[in-house]
Parts: structure tokens; C-alpha cells; sequence
């Protein structure tokens, strides 16, 4: 069985030592080569949220599943991120500011695809979507190098493009209407 605690004491450690992500990629790759173990931890997914596994000023772990086929419009975290999936697959889209539209608006940059067993830090500048184009639940661990719920952070509007303030009631009416759609059969 994963043992949570040492998780959480052992990227506390790997944040001590390392400010940056790079040792604590080591640490989540470490977690999600047992997805068997995480899966026995945590039970096996059937609805779609964020659970809080620790937080402190320096560090937030997450447990996040993603519905089948939700997607979450582009964000940003003003802080590294480092995600391991252990169930499923989560696609990012990584998005970049066009510089003559005033930089509020974003033009794609690339994507990577991430499955179970793989880990990907993400910068602290880093702007991405996300999405689970499979008709599984995707569950991932999701460390960030701060507080994740404190900071203020942008989205864009999936339609147009443009930058507004992070909404936390939106982003869970997105993850409710994704449960929806499942429990609909829809997703």
C-alpha cells in the first residue's frame, strides 16, 4: 500500500534540499512506477475532483482525477508543477502569449501526452490546457511548489482566447459538469 505520509515527507525533503522541481520529479516518478500501490491507497476512480493530500506556503500535493473526455481550459500556475499519472492519460496543450495581441491573448505551443508510470514538470511560467480524451477515469498526482489554492493565478476563455482571473467556482462546476456528463453516460 502507497504510504502517503513519507510521499509528503519525502518531497518535503526534496523541496528543502532543491527549490526547484527537478528532485522532486525524481520522488513522483518514484510513486507513479507503482500505480498498483497508489490505486490500493486511494481506490479506483470513478468521479472527477481534486483532493488535498498536503499543503503548506512551499508545497501543495493533489490527488486529481479527470473525467473521461473532460477538459479544462488553459491556466496557469505561477509556480512549477510536477504531475505523474498513474491511471489513464492526461493530454496537456502548453499555450504561449502573442505578444502583438497585447499578450492577453495565447496561440498554441506545443503538447505532450502523459500516461501511467510518466512524470512532467512543469515551469512556473508555464500556461496549459488539459484534457482526458479517453472514456477511462485519468488519475495523477499533481505536486506544486507552493501554496496551489493561495496563488493568484489567469485562465483564457476556451472560446476566445482572452485572459481573465482564475475563477476556483468555475473550475469546479467543470469538474461537477464533467461528473454529470459521466453519470449521464454522455462522457
Amino acid at each position: 500500500m502507497f504510504d502517503f505520509d513519507q510521499f509528503a515527507a519525502d518531497c518535503c525533503a526534496a523541496r528543502a534540499a532543491d527549490r526547484s522541481s527537478k528532485t522532486i520529479c525524481e520522488v513522483v516518478k518514484r510513486a507513479v512506477s507503482d500505480p498498483t500501490g497508489l490505486l490500493k491507497s486511494l481506490g479506483e476512480p470513478d468521479r472527477a475532483g481534486i483532493k488535498e493530500i498536503y499543503r503548506s506556503p512551499d508545497l501543495s500535493i493533489l490527488n486529481v482525477v479527470w473525467a473521461p473526455r473532460m477538459m479544462v481550459m488553459p491556466h496557469n500556475h505561477h509556480m512549477w508543477a510536477v504531475i505523474g499519472v498513474y491511471g489513464g492519460r492526461e493530454d496537456n496543450i502548453f499555450w504561449r502569449r502573442i505578444a502583438e495581441a497585447g499578450e492577453n491573448q495565447l496561440e498554441a505551443a506545443g503538447a505532450r501526452s502523459i500516461a501511467v508510470r510518466e512524470a512532467q514538470p512543469l515551469g512556473d511560467d508555464i500556461i496549459h490546457s488539459v484534457a482526458n480524451p479517453t472514456s477511462k477515469f485519468t488519475a495523477a498526482i499533481h505536486v506544486y511548489g507552493g501554496d496551489f489554492f493561495a496563488a493568484h493565478r489567469s485562465e483564457w476563455d476556451p472560446d476566445t482566447l482572452s485572459e481573465h482571473p482564475f475563477d476556483g467556482n468555475r473550475a469546479r462546476q467543470i469538474f461537477e459538469e464533467a461528473n454529470r456528463r459521466y453519470a449521464a453516460g454522455l462522457g
